[in-house]
């Protein structure tokens, strides 16, 4: 367990340097980004918001993680019926930008199922030592705000449906855009409950219950 943490952070350092390297590439006009986001409405909300808990919460997420999520999108990398096609007319430059509107607004909370909240946060600050599931801690962080140097995206006040869906998409190998294969080599381990108590545990996380 504590070799595989020593490994998640050592990856994080890299894909941080690198990120750093390149020069801030999802750094955009958050101005120019709103022009363009009238068509993402439908999905992802007001303000990045999505109603839907199919969908995922574009607001307040890192610009670095969005950026490379567009940029996965055009190259195939990450596949998606409905993304896929949006993406194809849009440049590099319309993502930064994007990427930089829906970082600056404000998310909106969600709220924990108490019956599975327990066993959600066990795993998620500790983990599943017996079966080698790391703690999400690792590289998302206590309060759940990730990383947006190492593009670990933020996840707390996240729809748990669309977790739950992301999680089980990394560990059957229909989502194959992680470095390093750390969410596939994470949520291959878990368990459909341990899925389910984490992404509900993940929906109702702010920074006063990582304070508790």
């Amino acid at each position: 367990m504590k070799t595989w943490l020593i490994s998640v952070s050592v990856a994080a350092i890299l894909i941080s340097g690198g990120t750093q390297a390149a020069g801030g590439a999802a750094e955009g006009d958050a101005a120019a980004g709103e022009a363009k986001v009238a068509v993402c409405l439908a999905c992802h909300g007001p303000n990045g918001n999505a109603l839907v808990p199919t969908w995922p919460k574009l607001a307040g997420q890192h610009a670095q993680y969005i950026y490379k999520q567009l940029m996965d999108f055009k190259s195939g990398a990450r596949e998606n019926a409905q993304m896929s096609p949006q993406v194809i007319s849009l440049s590099e430059q319309d993502f930064r930008n994007i990427a930089a509107y829906y970082s600056a607004q404000q998310q909106t909370s969600g709220v924990t199922d108490p019956a599975l909240a327990e066993l959600g946060e066990r795993i998620y600050r500790g983990g599943n030592p017996a079966t080698g599931v790391a703690a999400c801690t690792g590289c998302h962080g206590p309060a759940g705000m990730g990383l947006g140097a190492a593009k670990f995206p933020r996840i707390a006040g996240q729809h748990a449906q669309y977790v739950d869906a992301t999680l089980k998409g990394f560990r059957d190998g229909v989502r194959a855009n992680d470095p390093n294969k750390m969410m596939r080599g994470v949520a291959g381990r878990m368990s459909d409950e341990e899925i389910a108590a984490v992404s509900q545990f993940v929906q109702g996380l702010t920074e006063a219950v990582a304070a508790e």
